[in-house]
Order: structure tokens, then C-alpha cells, then sequence
């Protein structure tokens, strides 16, 4: 089948993408991935035809615009600012969707574009949504991420409260996208969401380990939990000599908040230097932060890009911001981590790292104070160690890719035309 994927935002948004791509491409269909220009080098990488679409930004813009996320603390704000940034290319992004639908069999795209399903329907098309954290998977047997549950009190009031919780918060992302989108949506354009946690789509694939579903938890069946999808960063040779060099036999802690970045990065770097021992070695991966000391020192080794696989195989302990993507590459490690949560589902995931015992978290206020010393807990704690790797030997039983080529084939050999699931 012809198989038309789609996503927009960071690396963590997009590699996951390009993964299931490629499952797909050595299951023998053929995959087209519509992306900005920055991912475009990644996505012939793996093989994939690429597609343009906008916005066509270097690094440096899209760097602000995780800036602009990492400065607002409301979720719903958080989103606000995803949309608005998008409109005014989403024109232009959709007309080339609608060129690149009218010979596709099937249409895939991240959940936070519920309504592309539009254009998907007025071509026939099959369309299917992938997640890349369980944070937004609705039951009656849980509530939305960080609301306290009603243990204490009966199942049926329980139930009760969970689900009038996920409907408030249905309504009040929904009331939100649609307020960004009124004008199009007024002239016909766009239709108003309204299911946007409860049906983004027919099949919903949620990229996170089964291991993570709450027990007997009941879930609708759009919504499928097939592991973690990673694609990983081209390996350095070069680069491997220089780390076995540097780490000289021994496993370093590492530091990598991957696309994030934040404000004052020389004064946060200034506050942990001047708490890091001298006589203790620490790898740190730039990224967009470009977080680095102004001078270089004997025990501090700063990378750029390169393939977390490859870098975590050095690491005693990774230090990051806990995006859904590295936090998948530091669990299949099984190094433990350190989350430094910023935005979004990061707070999910340091949460994640805790419950299941293969991490702990730091304030983003106070880390360069306090990691010294959480560090040292982590690398003394063998407890943590174990679990880690208990954990990746865990995931390494589940096949991703595998599991979601299967789900979209059935998906699309049982197709019966459009449903009105979301609109």
C-alpha cells in the first residue's frame, strides 16, 4: 500500500514518525513522510521519499519556538502556541497533503492534528493518528495526568470522577483549537474539533511500551499501545574514539536536553560548574540549548549530534529533559536516568522514570544546584542500576515497528469509508 505519514515540531516529534516509516517501508509498502526541510537529510536516511511542507526554518528558529514553550507553563497555553505558530503555513501545508492524498492508501499523522482527518475523508483515505506518550489515552479507570484519583472511595465514584475529568479536559482543548481556528472554520475551511482525546481518529497508535498501560485499565480499541518507535541518529566512528578516549575504560555521566532550550543557559551552566567536581568527568550533548562551559576543561567532553544509542553505551547515568523520545533511548539503555522535566508530557515521563524505579527528578529551578549530589545517589544506588537494565531487557522484547505495520494493514484491508468520529 501507499502510505502518506505527516508530522511537524522538534526531533522527538518527528523521529518516531520516521521509525514507523521505515517498518513500513521494509514491510514493502510504499512511504512518503511530509515534513519541514530540516528533517529532510534524516528522512532519506531511512530511505523515505520526502515531502515539503513548511515552515522551511533552520534550527536556530525552531530552537525559539521551544523557547516560547519552555517560557509558558500551562499546557493549554503550551499548545495555544503550537497552533498559532503553524497557521501561517497551514494553507499551504494542506494543499500539498491534499496533492500528496489524492494516490495514497492510507494517511498517518501526529495526534495533534486531529483534523487533517478532513482531508483525509474527502479522498477515501484511511486515516490513523500516532501518540507519543499515553498522557492523553482516556479511561474511566484513571484521570487525566496529574489529577489526584479517588481511591479511597467506590469503584463507581471513581469512574464517575475520572470520566467527567477527561470530558472537562476534552472540552477545554477543544475549545481552545477551535478558538485559534474560528476564522476558518467560520469560512468552512476547517472543521471545529470536538473529540480531540476522545477520537483523534479510527486508530490511534500510541508509541509507549505496553508495560506502562495501568493494569485492567479499560481502553477503547482506537487506541492501541504498540512500543516504543525510535529511529536513531547516524553513529560516529570518529566520535567513538574520542569518548573511549575520554571515559578511559569507565562509564561518565551524561547531560543531554536534546531540542529544548531555556533562558540564561550561561548563568545555569556557571551554577553547575562551579558545583561539579573538578576530578569527575561528564559528557554534555549541546543540543539546541547549545549548552556548554564558555572554556574547555580537562573533565567536561561537549558533542554535538549523534545517536543516543551510541552515546548512552558511555553513560553511568543520563541527565535529560525527559522528552518522549530520549526518555524511550535511556529505558532500552538500560542506563539510569535523571529527568529535568521543562514542558508538556516531560513531567509525565519523569513521573514514569520514578514509578517504575529507573530514575529519579530534579526541579528545572534547581538543578544545577543538586545534580552533583543526585548523581552521585544515582551511580551509588545499584538498586536503580539493576532495575534499569531489568526494565530494557523488558522492552527489548517488544517489536514497534512490527506491531504497527500489522494494526495498519488490518486497519486498512477492513476499511468501510469515512467515519464521523471526530467532527
Amino acid at each position: 500500500m501507499r502510505v502518506l505519514l505527516n508530522s511537524a515540531g522538534s526531533t522527538g516529534d518527528i523521529y518516531p514518525v520516521i521509525a514507523l516509516g521505515r517498518a513500513l517501508s521494509e514491510a514493502g509498502h510504499t512511504v512518503r513522510l511530509a515534513a519541514a526541510p530540516l528533517f529532510q537529510d534524516e528522512i532519506e536516511r531511512a530511505e523515505l521519499e520526502y515531502i515539503y511542507i513548511p515552515p522551511d526554518w533552520d534550527q536556530e528558529i525552531f530552537a525559539s519556538c521551544m523557547l516560547k514553550l519552555v517560557r509558558t507553563r500551562h499546557p493549554l497555553k503550551q499548545l495555544e502556541i503550537i497552533y498559532r505558530s503553524g497557521m501561517p503555513f497551514l494553507d499551504e501545508t494542506l494543499e500539498r497533503l491534499k496533492i500528496a492524498l489524492k494516490d495514497a492508501d492510507l494517511f498517518i499523522c501526529s495526534y495533534l492534528f486531529p483534523h487533517f482527518k478532513v482531508i483525509a475523508d474527502r479522498y477515501n483515505v484511511p486515516f490513523s493518528v500516532v501518540c507519543f506518550s499515553h498522557l492523553i489515552v482516556p479511561s474511566p479507570d484513571y484521570p487525566p495526568h496529574d489529577i489526584p484519583s479517588l481511591r479511597i472511595f467506590p469503584k463507581k465514584l471513581q469512574q464517575f470522577w475520572n470520566t467527567t475529568l477527561w470530558k472537562i479536559s476534552n472540552a477545554l482543548i477543544s475549545r481552545t483549537l477551535n478558538k485559534i481556528l474560528a476564522t476558518r472554520i467560520k469560512e468552512g475551511k476547517t472543521p471545529s474539533i470536538k473529540q480531540f482525546i476522545f477520537a483523534p481518529a479510527d486508530l490511534a497508535l500510541v508509541a509507549v511500551s505496553k508495560s506502562l498501560l495501568p493494569t485492567n485499565a479499560r481502553i477503547n480499541p482506537r487506541y492501541q499501545f504498540i512500543g516504543h518507535l525510535r529511529w536513531q541518529s547516524a553513529q560516529d566512528p570518529q566520535l567513538e574514539k574520542e569518548l573511549q578516549d575520554f571515559c578511559a575504560g569507565n562509564e561518565v555521566p551524561v547531560i543531554t536536553f536534546g531540542s529544548v532550550t531555556f533562558d540564561d543557559r550561561e548563568k545555569k551552566m556557571h551554577r553547575f560548574l562551579s558545583r561539579w567536581p573538578k576530578n569527575k568527568k561528564i559528557i554534555i550533548q549541546r543540543g539546541w540549548a547549545k549548552l556548554s562551559p564558555k572554556e574547555d576543561l580537562p573533565n567536561i567532553k561537549c558533542i554535538d549530534h549523534v545517536s543516543h544509542d551510541q552515546l548512552f553505551r558511555h553513560a553511568s547515568v543520563v541527565i535529560h529533559h525527559g522528552g518522549a523520545g530520549t526518555t524511550a533511548s535511556v529505558w532500552h539503555s538500560g542506563k539510569p536516568g535523571i529527568i529535568i522535566p521543562h514542558i508538556a508530557d516531560q513531567f509525565l515521563w519523569a513521573k514514569e522514570t520514578s514509578r517504575m524505579e529507573v530514575g529519579l527528578k530534579i526541579s528545572k529551578r534547581q538543578w544545577p544546584e543538586l545534580l552533583t549530589e543526585y548523581v552521585v545517589r544515582v551511580e551509588n544506588d545499584q538498586k536503580l542500576r539493576q532495575n534499569a537494565e531489568y526494565f530494557a531487557r523488558e522492552l527489548a522484547r517488544e517489536d514497534a515497528g512490527k506491531e504497527a505495520v500489522k494494526l495498519l494493514e488490518d486497519f486498512v484491508n477492513n476499511y468501510k469509508g469515512p467515519s464521523d468520529l471526530a467532527y
